[in-house]
């Protein structure tokens, strides 16, 4: 080995060391974001169901206690409308008001 040959593996590991932690730092975020969209859908479907049932102040309610906030209602006839926001991720449900026995 000559003297020009030494250290030439300290730049390429270095490098992959580099690479393979931006790496791991997006399948970070992207695991967040997945894990708000289940809890969002969830969110959402608990706040609609809750609206159908209850009304708004129930719809609310119930996307606070799942972690998220209540963007949106609309009550149309028996249909609930909501749209609701974990984390920046935002999703939306509908529930039917059904007659009781």
């Amino acid at each position: 080995m000559t003297g020009r040959d030494r250290g030439q593996a300290t730049p390429l590991v270095a490098a992959v060391v580099v690479f393979a932690a931006i790496v791991a730092l997006a399948l970070v975020r992207a695991g967040h974001v997945a894990v708000d969209g289940a809890r969002a859908r969830t969110a959402a479907d608990a706040a609609a169901l809750a609206g159908a049932a209850e009304g708004r102040p129930a719809a609310s309610h119930l996307a606070a206690a799942n972690g998220g906030h209540l963007v949106a209602y609309r009550a149309l006839g028996d249909d609930v409308l909501v749209e609701v926001d974990v984390g920046g991720v935002t999703a939306r449900a509908r529930a039917r008001q059904t007659p009781g026995p």
